[in-house]
């Protein structure tokens, strides 16, 4: 009895040890940090990269390589930006508008198309490679044959941010697509989903990660298509952001014509950081990818 008793001691003893150590592996999960503690970390990156870049600009007006009434610096563009603010803003307004039109143009045919050609050989074969063509084409290639169908009006403008946005859009999707796993879709067609619900319930949500991916390209490509067009011709008489900085460069207003282009450059990083960004941690979340505990 007393030797049962030992080693039943023992035996306790033995899983309290392993026990102890299997505690000792657990990890303290640390506090989830305020929301301002958030913003901060999103923000002071980009931040110190602005003051980065604009110490580096400054650097090279001081380094005398061109005069500074050809390359203003810091001090003379940010107090024209403050000063051109009343023609700015509307000009971007205006361009703004344009963007989104053109945008949601690009996103109703490049889904449309991205759908079909995915899902049926035969328009796979005959349009997959005119539509990488199309993406890889100069949007300001267009701007002629606009001008000649559609005159100086809207329709010009939003043609070219069109064919600029609406084939990266289709290849996003066209891509997604291609990497859902087939077990996937048999799965959803077990389930009763055909057609539309097939696509709304199981392609879409799986294609979701490289069609955001495509949506960031073609918001990139829209972006640069407006803003080139803008700049050759003003259209429909509507003052904008591209001829905005054509009419400082003929004017000679230097420091003018870099506070538009800081005002775009402005426009593109918050799009990005707003939206775009958002999207991608959205989707990151929902596929597990974030560790919510550290963030």
């Amino acid at each position: 009895m007393a030797l049962f008793e030992s080693g039943g001691g023992s035996s306790a003893q033995l899983l309290d040890a392993e026990v102890s150590g299997l505690d000792a592996l657990d990890l303290p999960v640390p506090p989830r940090p305020t929301r301002g503690a958030r913003v901060w970390a999103a923000a002071w990156p980009k931040l110190l990269a602005i003051a980065i870049a604009i110490f580096a600009w400054q650097v090279v007006v001081w380094s005398g390589w061109k005069e500074q009434s050809v390359l203003p610096g810091p001090r003379k563009v940010f107090p024209a930006f403050v000063d051109d603010w009343g023609t700015i803003w509307p000009a971007s307004q205006t361009t703004l508008l344009r963007l989104g039109q053109g945008f949601a143009i690009s996103l109703v045919l490049g889904m449309t198309l991205g759908a079909l050609v995915a899902r049926n050989k035969v328009l796979r074969a005959a349009l997959g490679s005119m539509i990488s063509g199309l993406q890889t084409m100069p949007s300001i290639a267009w701007f002629p044959l606009a001008i000649v169908l559609f005159g100086l009006k809207e329709s010009a403008i939003l043609f070219v941010v069109v064919l600029g946005a609406a084939p990266s859009i289709a290849n996003g999707l066209i891509g997604g697509i291609d990497h859902i796993q087939p077990i996937l879709l048999r799965a959803g067609r077990v389930m009763g989903a055909r057609r539309w619900k097939e696509f709304r319930y199981v392609i879409l949500p799986a294609a979701l990660p490289s069609f955001v991916g495509g949506l960031k390209q073609a918001w990139a490509f829209a972006w640069r298509s407006l803003l080139a067009g803008e700049v050759v011709v003003l259209i429909a008489n509507k003052p904008s952001l591209g001829h905005q900085l054509q009419v400082d460069k003929d004017n000679i207003a230097y420091p003018s014509m870099m506070a538009v282009m800081i005002a775009i450059l402005v426009i593109g990083i918050l799009i990005d950081s707003f939206i775009f960004s958002r999207a991608e941690r959205a989707i990151r979340k929902r596929y597990g990818l974030i560790d919510e505990a550290t963030q």
